[in-house]
């Protein structure tokens, strides 16, 4: 999707906006499919009616895959706010926010990218005290643990860029304040997908990506920041190297993991590198690769067509990734107030449980429990076998009775986090060797 493709006065699907560089678009496309369910006018109490006079449109900044149309219809229905997307790429996103911060009223982007957009002050620290769940946010991003234990903070962390000093500052907090970057939206952790069908034996490291064993059925993803970090979880499974931070590699560091890839690939390791959500599901259900790189709804894609799929928890970890909501300090007044109510709106429980339903995880999860059927959060965050089918929001069954998620419950899965996306200090460098590992 190219930057100027801006909706003037519609709702944009996420099916409308694919392209290869957009992977949070890719990784969640299968089960956006989902977002033309119809929602009720009302459901959610607590939130002031602005009357048509007073219409407020809030523009959206994002990539496609959280522009969610069943989402903005329902936040409409209950407070008669319209939210205009403005869907673009990942990398026009930050763009957007570092030259033209009056171009949208409220922004969602990647906790990685506020290394590149704090500095400018151009993002207004979030006054938590304006949050009313604020103190509810799932301790994973305010504090980096689950379950009162640490989590892998390799690359950009949420906690490490989490709070601000002041509402207008320009660097990050060391310590949690009352002003916040973001306000998460989704997150959700990645791992390898298998075809257990045709492997037929227990796997458990990621080092088997680069197994002889798999030759010419492997493939990973062609995707710079994201591949080498699935790399670097190889290498280090291999008992190659061991990574001070795999979110950020020294020169000679990345030299080594391309090197280690360029030596699989000229041996015939890979059937593929993919860029595209569609290429990774076409690959799996055929049987032309049987592990490779992969995303949850990839793996849902693959089983809908009846085929045997797994999304692999591995003893090394998952390379996990995170969204939030940032308001620009060109934001003021209603604008501000309806930005505001929106964040709050979102963390009530509607969107959070329709979030759940399709593979990913809300910022407070009581108030998203509280909005989903016993089963469905016994099945989705608890990993407990499902006891009736699970269905996505536009009823297509994700998962038949007695099905177990992949990786269990979310204190297992978003436990076992190794790593978080990230852009290097040497991304340039990065960007420049993995071009040469494509090329090889």
């Amino acid at each position: 999707m190219s930057a100027d493709l801006e909706p003037q006065n519609a709702l944009v699907t996420p099916a409308a906006a694919p392209t290869p560089d957009t992977p949070e678009l890719q990784r969640r496309g299968f089960l956006r499919a989902a977002a033309g369910v119809g929602v009720a006018a009302t459901g959610i109490t607590g939130f002031p009616f602005v009357h048509a006079s007073e219409k407020i449109v809030l523009r959206y900044l994002g990539t496609a895959v959280n522009q969610d149309k069943a989402i903005a219809e329902k936040f409409e229905a209950d407070t008669g706010i319209k939210i205009q997307y403005i869907p673009v790429t990942t990398d026009d996103v930050t763009k957007r926010a570092v030259t033209a911060p009056n171009s949208f009223d409220l922004i969602d982007t990647e906790y990685f990218s506020l290394k590149k957009i704090i500095p400018t002050g151009n993002l207004l620290g979030i006054d938590s005290k304006r949050i009313r769940n604020a103190d509810k946010i799932t301790p994973l991003f305010t504090k980096g643990e689950i379950g009162g234990k640490k989590v892998g903070d390799q690359g950009t962390a949420p906690k490490k860029v989490m709070y601000l000093p002041s509402g207008t500052a320009k660097d990050f907090a060391k310590e949690p304040t009352q002003f916040m970057t973001l306000i998460p939206t989704v997150y959700n952790a990645d791992t390898l997908g298998i075809r257990p069908d045709l492997i037929k034996r227990p796997i458990s490291s990621w080092a088997e990506l680069l197994n002889p064993e798999f030759k010419g059925k492997a493939a990973i993803l062609n995707i710079p920041s994201i591949g080498i970090m699935d790399a670097a979880m190889v290498v280090e499974a291999m008992g190659l190297y061991k990574y001070p931070d795999k979110g950020n590699m020294t020169k000679k560091e990345i030299d080594l993991t391309i090197k280690t890839l360029i030596e699989a690939k000229k041996a015939g390791q890979f059937r593929a590198l993919w860029k595209d959500f569609n290429e990774s599901v076409n690959l799996m259900a055929s049987g032309e690769v049987v592990i490779q790189s992969m995303w949850s709804p990839a793996v849902t894609a693959v089983r809908t067509k009846g085929i045997d799929c797994t999304f692999q928890p591995l003893k090394e970890g998952y390379r996990a990734w995170a969204a939030g909501f940032g308001v620009p300090k060109t934001t003021t007044g209603k604008k501000l107030d309806a930005c505001y109510e929106f964040i709050n709106w979102f963390l009530d429980g509607w969107a959070g449980a329709y979030l759940n339903r399709q593979g990913y995880y809300s910022a407070v999860l009581e108030t998203a429990k509280a909005k989903m059927e016993a089963y469905e959060w016994a099945y989705w965050m608890e990993g407990k076998p499902a006891t009736q089918d699970i269905k996505s929001p536009n009823g297509d069954v994700l998962a038949k009775k007695g099905a177990v998620r992949d990786g269990g419950s979310y204190e297992s899965r978003m436990g076992g986090i190794a790593c978080w996306n990230a852009v290097m200090d040497e991304n340039a460098y990065m960007v420049q060797k993995w071009n040469e590992f494509v090329a090889a």
